[in-house]
């Protein structure tokens, strides 16, 4: 039987930790710069601009327009409003990596 590798999750605190760790910027100034970047990220996307990094995925909102819909308990019709959604696509670098492929070849998106 094999092991499986425990599942954790990566929060905003833990790449504040990995760029002070890593690029050597006080703690505040490594929360600044990660606050900046998501903060940018946050304004393109409410925006309805596209998110593209190279190697990773692009982040898309799309807009769904109202339908009709079923409630599951009861099967009553029920409509469904207009919403913005967002959406990831990642690249085929993070796909080959996710499969434990080899990457060299792959050109990034």
């Amino acid at each position: 039987m094999s092991e499986q590798k425990a599942r954790s999750t990566v929060t905003k605190a833990d790449i504040v930790e990995k760029v002070y760790d890593k690029i050597g910027f006080s703690k505040k100034e490594a929360s600044e710069l990660v606050e900046m970047v998501f903060g940018q990220l946050k304004d393109v996307l409410k925006d309805g601009d596209k998110v593209k990094i190279s190697g990773f995925g692009n982040f898309l909102v799309r807009e769904k327009k109202q339908r009709i819909g079923r409630n599951p308990q009861t099967g009553d019709q029920i409509t469904i409003s207009a919403r913005r959604v967002l959406t990831f696509r990642p690249s085929q670098v993070l796909k080959a990596m996710l499969n434990g492929e080899d990457v060299t070849g792959i050109k990034e998106d």
